[in-house]
Formats: structure tokens, C-alpha cells, sequence
């Protein structure tokens, strides 16, 4: 039995004796022979060098592993690469909205352009009954009130005598020969046009004339004859 008054013993006052009884050896894993001295093993079990052991080493920054210099050239390309995209995205979301804005306005004009398509005859009704001298009291101030509107939306009236024929505007009904022109040109408005903005809501319908020197050789009575015709033509239109 072992004496407690024993300053060498387990339980005296010097210092604990830790016997390792183990026949495998922890750390080569080999059969222990008899009478082999036994290595201490590590206080509290921990491997030495691994995290935590008294004296090991803790795990270094790997930034600590380079200078300075290559340092702030890390930094200097990912706040390159950061602004780049940055502005890319900018750059998409400037797009974006100019496509969205482009869209609007022009889903806007086709709707504006499709009811005032609706109201181009309404507007030919005021017109007549205003060269005819019926267009007064309440009736008059509802067709000045409604081409106000019509105005204000951007619908465009056009379409007046001795206007230069074109082609992609107005629309020839009649066509004859003049010594009084020296173009195509617009002699008779039998249909007003109207447009909005650059697009064409209805082509305006006028009778051409153009120069007679335009007109073939051997057709001048064919031609003469024409005018007449058109002459008698146009006096019910007027």
C-alpha cells in the first residue's frame, strides 16, 4: 500500500505522478513490451501544435503572407472590378427606363390616335354645318369646345387650296391640267386631312392639277375637254 506521508507517493504534497498503463501505445499504435518506459502523455489530451494546445501557433491571416505593395494592388482591382459593375448596372437600369418611357408614349399616341380616328366624322359634320352658316347657339359652342379638345390632344388639321401635291399626305380624287400652276398642286380640299404628331390619321382628298406643258402632245383637246368636265364637277361639291 502506498504511505500518503510519502512525499514521492501519488498522495503527497509534491507533484501528481501520471502513469500511462495503456498496452497500446496512443501514438504509434504498437504492442508495449514489459518494463518499457512510457512517454507522459499530453496534459488534457491535446496533440501538441493543433489549436488550443499551450505554445501552438495560431492560424496566420493569409494576407499576412504578402507585402504591403501586392496588398494594396489586391484592393486596387476589386475596387476596379466593383465600380465596373457598378456602372453596368446603371447603364442597364438608364436603358431600361428609356425603353419603358419610349413604350408608354408610344402606347399612348396609338390609344389618343384611335379615338380621335372615331371623331374625325364628327368633325367633318361641324365643319359643313359651318360653312353652311348652321352652326349657332349651343350647337356652336359644343363643336368649338370639342375641337378644343381635339387641338389640345395634338390633332392637326391640314389641307388648304394651292397646296403643293404630295403624295404621302393627300389623296387625288380629280386630276386636270392648268396653265395656272406650275407644279402638282391642290386646286379643290373635298376632305380635310388631320394628323398627329407625324402620323397620318386621314390623308386629305383634293382634286390635282398640274402644268399644261406637262400634258402629252395630241391630248391638249382631250385635256380641254377634262377641265370642262371637272369644272361641272366641282360646282355640286361647292
Amino acid at each position: 500500500m502506498t504511505d500518503p506521508s510519502d512525499p514521492g507517493s501519488e498522495f503527497g504534497d509534491g507533484d501528481p505522478v501520471v502513469r500511462d498503463k495503456r498496452r497500446i501505445d496512443p501514438e504509434t499504435g504498437n504492442l508495449r513490451e514489459p518494463g518499457e518506459p512510457v512517454s507522459p502523455a499530453p496534459a488534457g489530451g491535446a496533440a501538441p501544435g493543433l489549436p488550443g494546445t499551450p505554445g501552438a501557433q495560431p492560424p496566420r491571416d493569409p494576407s499576412d503572407l504578402i507585402g504591403p505593395s501586392a496588398q494594396e494592388a489586391l484592393l486596387t482591382e476589386a475596387l476596379s472590378e466593383r465600380t465596373a459593375d457598378l456602372q453596368r448596372l446603371q447603364a442597364e437600369y438608364v436603358n431600361y427606363k428609356r425603353r419603358v418611357d419610349r413604350d408608354r408614349e408610344a402606347n399612348r399616341e396609338v390609344v389618343i390616335g384611335s379615338v380621335l380616328t372615331e371623331l374625325l366624322q364628327t368633325l367633318d359634320d361641324v365643319g359643313r354645318a359651318r360653312e353652311a352658316g348652321e352652326l349657332e347657339g349651343a350647337f356652336k359652342a359644343v363643336a368649338e369646345s370639342l375641337e378644343r379638345v381635339t387641338e389640345k390632344l395634338g390633332l392637326v388639321k391640314y389641307g388648304e387650296v394651292g397646296d403643293p401635291f404630295d403624295p404621302r399626305i393627300h389623296e387625288a380624287l380629280l386630276h386636270n391640267y392648268s396653265d395656272e400652276v406650275d407644279g402638282p398642286t391642290a386646286t379643290l380640299v373635298m376632305q380635310p386631312g388631320y394628323r398627329l404628331g407625324e402620323r397620318i390619321l386621314r390623308a386629305a382628298r383634293v382634286a390635282v392639277s398640274e402644268p399644261t406643258e406637262q400634258l402629252p402632245a395630241g391630248a391638249e383637246d382631250g385635256a380641254e375637254g377634262n377641265d370642262d368636265d371637272n369644272q361641272a364637277a366641282d360646282k355640286p361639291a361647292e
